[in-house]
């Protein structure tokens, strides 16, 4: 059964021309800023604040760096700027507790040898063997 794959996911849909939903609330909010401006300053400061704004929120609306949007871009730059910049890998070693064994034989409170005996040559071709097999190899012995 073949299943249909999504193409083309990362384009926007477009509303007006070529603009987007969100360039389109990004202007919106640039000229109702300009226009707060407008009202509440002088005409110089006006016109300082004017270009600011419109470079500011143009860039915000248009500007794209490595294929996506600029303010997305601006937040992967504050969030990998507030990472560490050195990953430890820190292995918290938890207290083990000992556990009273119900058999008759007692472990010894000093540490043991857990090191495996080497495997001989007939050993690990009956291992082998049990492997290739599939675990149906009952071995010599059996």
């Amino acid at each position: 059964m073949q299943f249909l794959v999504p193409q083309f996911i990362d384009v926007e849909t477009k509303i007006l021309g070529p603009i987007t939903p969100r360039q389109l609330i990004i202007i919106i909010v640039t000229f109702g800023l300009i226009f707060v401006c407008f009202k509440l300053a002088d005409f110089t400061l006006f016109i300082f604040e004017a270009v600011i704004l419109f470079a500011v929120g143009g860039s915000l609306a248009f500007a794209k760096v490595n294929h996506q949007p600029i303010h997305l871009f601006l937040f992967n730059v504050s969030t990998t700027l507030k990472k560490p910049k050195l990953r430890v890998w820190g292995k918290q070693s938890l207290p083990v507790q000992e556990k009273e064994l119900k058999t008759k034989k007692k472990v010894p409170s000093e540490l043991t040898d857990t090191r495996r005996k080497p495997l001989f040559r007939s050993k690990l071709s009956q291992i082998a063997l049990l492997v290739d097999t599939g675990g149906r190899y009952e071995g010599e012995d059996g």
